[in-house]
């Protein structure tokens, strides 16, 4: 009966994979009823790892290469399956096979804003999302943390774990890079070299090495943007009052043609008039801004009879230059202006009061 079954049975005697199916990182070759013969021809391809598997415990791992598949090539098989047994098949093992090429192109990005620390800015949250790629380095670790039995498991079932690896680690990146979000944006290349020291310990524990990643883009969301942007714009007049009062004319402008083509009394127009300044803000302003541009302009506006002289900032009253004040104090609040800049804006407005 023992003659009968072993005739009936069918041997493999060539076990390969050509990984036709793009995106395949894990592969159980098809068994069946079949049994391995002794002497079968095992070819792993470069770029390719075989595991066999014998009741769930891993017992040889080849690399590329052609076997013959005997008890010299498995020693460790021959002690799990006591091969002195007549017409018992020495390779009922299950085989499977691990892509160990790159995995390149797999996208991260943030879905929602994520809020970190930042030295000049305080709490900010940005939008971040670039590029990675990866391989299975250690098949033995991936098949017993991963992929298991399965008869085959692919990339994008492994993508949202992955992906998820790396927004965990974003905050720690860039607490452990200590470079500020201006110098961040500006230096993506170090923050995804500091990114990828903090995922390989966690990709590695898969059985993963991470080989590359990419940081394509770091944004704020438009509010803080607009923030930013009139803090450059400070930071480019410095702490002279003159070009301040040049630059806030810069930013009214526009803003108060659309409202006077709207027909609007509100905004840019309300504005001026919680400043004190009342018709004549913008005849001030513009006068400011001519002067900063072109310092010659002023001796010859001296010329003007006083009587035909548009005021200037000094002879604007106490309570304009108090509600003035009020107006930076708004402005430091909100972050565009420093304590520093408060202060020296102030000064020079207190002179004005003696």
């Amino acid at each position: 009966m023992a003659l009968m079954d072993f005739i009936k049975k069918q041997f493999i005697d060539i076990i390969q994979w050509t990984e036709d199916d793009d995106g395949t990182l894990a592969w159980r070759f098809p068994m069946a009823e079949m049994e391995i013969q002794n002497g079968a021809s095992l070819t792993v391809r470069e770029s390719q790892v075989a595991v066999f598997v014998n009741e769930g415990q891993v017992a040889d791992v080849f690399g590329p290469g052609m076997y013959k598949l005997t008890t010299q090539t498995l020693p460790v098989l021959t002690y799990l399956k006591n091969w002195d047994k007549l017409f018992e098949s020495p390779f009922k093992s299950d085989v499977y096979f691990f892509s160990t090429r790159q995995q390149i192109d797999q996208r991260w990005g943030t879905p929602q804003a994520i809020t970190i620390r930042d030295k000049d800015f305080g709490a900010v949250r940005l939008r971040a999302f670039g590029n990675y790629s990866y391989r299975i380095a250690d098949p033995k670790l991936f098949y017993t943390e991963i992929s298991g039995t399965r008869a085959a498991y692919t990339v994008p079932e492994l993508d949202g774990q992955l992906r998820g690896l790396v927004l965990q680690n974003i905050s720690d990146a860039i607490a452990a890079s200590g470079v500020p979000f201006l110098d961040l944006a500006a230096n993506q290349v170090e923050f995804a070299a500091a990114l990828a020291g903090q995922l390989a310990p966690d990709f590695a524990k898969l059985g993963i090495k991470l080989e590359a990643i990419t940081v394509q883009n770091l944004s704020l969301p438009e509010e803080l943007q607009k923030i930013l942007d009139q803090k450059i714009g400070m930071g480019m007049v410095g702490n002279d009052m003159g070009k301040f009062m040049q630059y806030q004319t810069a930013q009214a402008i526009p803003k108060f043609a659309e409202g006077s083509a709207n027909g609007g009394g509100s905004g840019v127009v309300g504005d001026a008039l919680g400043l004190g300044a009342g018709l004549t803000i913008g005849q001030v302003l513009a006068n400011n801004l001519a002067q900063g541009l072109n310092p010659a302009a002023g001796g010859a506006q001296a010329a003007v009879p006083a009587a035909q002289q548009t005021p200037t900032v000094a002879e604007v009253s106490a309570n304009d230059i108090m509600a003035t004040l009020e107006k930076l104090g708004e402005l430091k609040t909100k972050g565009i202006l420093t304590q520093e800049e408060f202060d020296a804006k102030k000064a020079d407005l207190l002179k004005k009061l003696v």
